[in-house]
């Protein structure tokens, strides 16, 4: 039978809020299904007013996201969409491009390292390696003049050219060049300094 006065609501409501304070057990089942129901909420509300987001991949490598925010008693809209475009980084050169070559040889280079391979086979007995050295400074540079400054004259074995002084590579700033000795070719690098063509290095060797 339907309940029709207020008094008589008011006395229902009071026993059904008084019921789980009659006994421990009665609490015990009323926190119990309390936290039922919690529990449920808390899996079931997230999916449906939750935020749901998705994540393409677009052409050429890029990524773009997308989140979509609803919330309760909203009508869903299209979203707001954050996009994030990851471009591929250039391809680093990691060797570094090979010098220039020329044809042919300037003949102001030659011409440095015919001078300096004059004076270097020129050593008479006796001489200084500090005299040696001061013939060869024209012609060669201060860097290599310290590197020289170990080699003692009377050791090489070259006494005079014997031939024409041949380039083996030109480039834009140097040129490695052969010389013919009486005891074997050298080898000859020459560098243009900007005040004229001097030698770098030189190796003895078979030709």
């Amino acid at each position: 039978m339907p309940i029709r006065t207020n008094r008589g609501r008011a006395a229902v409501y009071r026993k059904l809020w008084g019921w789980p304070l009659r006994s421990p057990r009665h609490l015990a089942v009323a926190v119990f299904i309390a936290a039922l129901v919690l529990t449920a909420a808390g899996i079931v509300v997230p999916k449906v007013v939750g935020t749901k987001g998705t994540t393409q991949v677009g052409a050429g490598g890029s990524s773009t996201t997308t989140t979509t925010t609803t919330r309760p008693g909203q009508i869903p809209d299209r979203g707001i969409s954050t996009q994030v475009t990851t471009s591929p980084l250039p391809t680093r050169i990691t060797s570094a491009p090979s010098p220039t070559t020329r044809e042919s040889a300037p003949p102001q280079a030659l011409e440095a390292v015919t001078k300096w391979a004059e004076r270097w086979v020129d050593h008479p007995s006796g001489i200084s390696g500090k005299d040696w050295l001061e013939r060869l400074r024209p012609y060669t540079t201060e860097e290599y003049l310290g590197v020289m400054g170990s080699i003692d004259p009377a050791n090489i074995k070259a006494t005079r050219v014997t031939g024409t002084v041949r380039a083996e590579t030109s480039y834009a700033k140097s040129v490695e060049a052969e010389v013919p000795t009486d005891a074997g070719p050298v080898h000859v690098t020459v560098i243009d300094t900007g005040q004229g063509w001097k030698v770098a290095d030189y190796q003895q060797g078979s030709g």
